[in-house]
């Protein structure tokens, strides 16, 4: 998918930002530090954050030349520097066209080439069986469950640890 490619976020991108991140659909599968509501000021605040970090590589994705989500890789420290966490949130009009696979390609090349990371890995919430698929589809293998580990929205699930090698991705 040629039409599909990512781009380092701009202050300029917060209305289009908030047009799609304020949904329930989208902050039940990520981490409570994403809010909801998402605010004008929520937004203000990301976008600064991450045009001002030099170290966390956090992408806009663009599809058609619209921005329709966001994709990172956040490196680890210390024994850890090798590897980096995966993480992504698309627009809810843009599921299911295959838009997010290949966002996670695109990154996951970068990440391999340019950080020199050995090891990308994400845990997904149990019930998020969507982005579950788009990690298969991407060549992350499943590592380990976590049972019972991750309080969300008042209840208890499992986290599915899922992770990504270089010399796995060369000889793909």
């Amino acid at each position: 998918m040629d039409n599909i490619r990512l781009r380092k976020l701009k202050i300029e991108d917060k209305e289009r930002l908030l047009e799609f991140a304020d949904n329930e659909k989208i902050s039940i599968n990520l981490r409570d530090g994403f809010p909801h509501p998402y605010t004008e000021m929520d937004a203000e605040r990301f976008l600064s954050n991450v045009v001002n970090n030099l170290q966390d590589q956090i992408f806009a994705i663009e599809y058609n030349g619209i921005y329709v989500g966001n994709i990172s890789l956040i490196k680890c420290s210390d024994v850890y520097r090798k590897s980096a966490e995966i993480g992504y949130l698309l627009d809810e009009k843009y599921w299911n066209k295959g838009i997010m696979t290949r966002a996670v390609d695109l990154i996951c090349e970068y990440g391999f080439r340019e950080m020199d990371l050995v090891r990308i890995y994400t845990g997904v919430f149990e019930y998020n069986i969507a982005s579950q698929k788009v990690l298969e589809r991407c060549g992350f293998v499943k590592e380990a469950v976590f049972r019972k580990s991750i309080f969300k929205n008042g209840k208890i699930w499992d986290e599915i640890r899922y992770a990504k090698f270089k010399e796995e991705e060369l000889n793909r």
